[in-house]
């Protein structure tokens, strides 16, 4: 299934993304996607019944509804650096032996569609296109062997750095967490519909002209280390995002630096889940 959050006739509700279609998920019961999440193999029973026959007026037109983040307010944004090693290179780092943890806040968040706003206060906004999964059920010390019964589906981020405040400082969030820095979507992808995680295509346009192009065979630290190692510190909640690091071809490392500009549009694409398309524009417009 692919699950959306849409808002139609000012209501937003969560859904499932399917024939064209948005069918919501609130007359289900289910006020948001975590709450989906949250109801584990009992709640996508439901849905799987609800979307097979859905009701009178629970399906709108796909194109006719206004795509939101899938998940607008994550209980923990968790962004992993350096986790590509052309990307490490590119930064003059050195390949970490752990992975490299730093968090996005939430306010960041925004969908599909939606602008993302240069702050007046940074010369130096850049992109980074980013595979991301999401957490089903949750948990402490996770066994890497395990990953799969804890990971709800994938997704897409646009991990949107100020590199002037990211650099100023040993630490990366206040960097990171400009808000409008991290378009998420267009939908949450299960993983029934995603053979293997770790081999999809991921790529970055902007304009047109193509910026970043990997593969996720090329991350550092895979999906079950990254799970074992994080739930080795915190727990892991449903719903959490964990956003797996970019690929080389970051703004920074060009020559001449390629920051993004007002007017630009930028498209994530990767392989088995869609484009997640924003424009750009200036702060106060």
């Amino acid at each position: 299934m692919r699950f959306v959050t849409f808002r139609a006739d000012g209501a937003v509700q969560p859904g499932v993304a399917a024939g064209g279609q948005a069918i919501g998920l609130a007359g289900a019961g289910f006020p948001d996607l975590l709450s989906v999440i949250a109801g584990g193999p009992a709640a996508l029973a439901k849905i799987q019944a609800w979307i097979a026959a859905p009701p009178p007026g629970a399906s709108r037109d796909l194109a006719a509804v206004t795509l939101l983040a899938p998940i607008p307010r994550p209980p923990k944004l968790i962004c992993v650096g350096l986790n590509y090693r052309d990307h490490a290179l590119e930064a003059k780092m050195k390949l970490p032996a752990t992975p490299t943890i730093f968090a996005k806040f939430p306010t960041a968040v925004i969908g599909p569609g939606e602008p993302i706003v240069l702050p007046r206060s940074s010369a130096e906004p850049d992109y980074e296109a980013e595979f991301a999964f999401v957490i089903g059920p949750g948990g402490r010390h996770i066994r890497a062997a395990n990953w799969r019964e804890h990971v709800f589906g994938y997704t897409i981020l646009n991990d949107v750095s100020a590199r002037d405040y990211q650099m100023a400082t040993t630490q990366w969030t206040i960097g990171k967490s400009f808000d409008t820095f991290a378009p998420m979507g267009p939908c949450v992808v299960t993983p029934d519909e995603i053979a293997d995680p770790h081999n999809l295509d991921i790529r970055l346009t902007i304009n047109g002209e193509r910026l970043q192009d990997s593969n996720t065979r090329h991350l550092i630290f895979p999906i079950p280390d990254l799970i074992a190692y994080l739930s080795s510190v915190f727990t892991l909640e449903p719903g959490d995002v964990v956003s797996t690091g970019t690929p080389g071809g970051v703004g920074f490392a060009r020559k001449p630096p390629r920051y993004l500009q007002p007017g630009d549009e930028v498209v994530v694409s990767v392989e088995g889940i869609g484009d997640l398309r924003n424009p750009v524009v200036a702060e106060g417009t």
